[in-house]
């Protein structure tokens, strides 16, 4: 469980945060506000770049807290920038990579309780982990790194994918 979780996240929000450095890169070469990135949304009704930065973050910590049986760090959604939000990557990254293995080994019936608007949710470790968090979380990174694509940042598949 540990080895499909924590270093899957972990890697996944390091290609993230190298996706914001072509991003921020993008902007000074092209004499380019960072807030027409960091605030665009690709539909009116979807979250913007920032947020779906935080929310990968939260979804990554959730994901291993709950797994390790541990209490979920509390971030503040206040970043605007580009380093903003290279610091709540980082600070995310710090605490999955504090949480040991054997807290997280063994979680796949461990019962994960989920408190959402329509009411709580049930899973086992595993089932929660596949399909829950995966889902969440390479949804709000896709949309983030589309969100740059469709900006003309120049990034591509191998960007996303990063080193494994």
């Amino acid at each position: 469980m540990y080895q499909a979780s924590a270093p899957r996240f972990a890697n996944m929000l390091r290609n993230l945060s190298a996706l914001i450095d072509k991003a921020e890169a993008h902007c000074a070469a092209k004499k380019i506000d960072p807030a027409a990135l960091t605030m665009f949304r690709l539909y009116p009704d979807m979250f913007a770049f920032t947020r779906q930065v935080q929310i990968a973050c939260d979804t990554a910590k959730g994901a291993v807290a709950r797994l390790a049986g541990v209490d979920i760090p509390k971030h503040e959604d206040t970043e605007q920038t580009f380093a903003d939000l290279k610091s709540r990557i980082a600070k995310t990254l710090d605490f999955i990579e504090s949480v040991r293995v054997e807290r997280i080994d063994g979680s796949e019936e461990r019962e994960i309780v989920l408190a959402m608007r329509s009411g709580e949710r049930r899973y086992k470790g595993m089932q929660y982990l596949l399909g829950f968090a995966y889902p969440n979380f390479y949804f709000h990174v896709t949309t983030a790194y589309n969100i740059l694509r469709h900006n003309g940042v120049d990034v591509g598949k191998q960007d996303f994918i990063g080193k494994p």
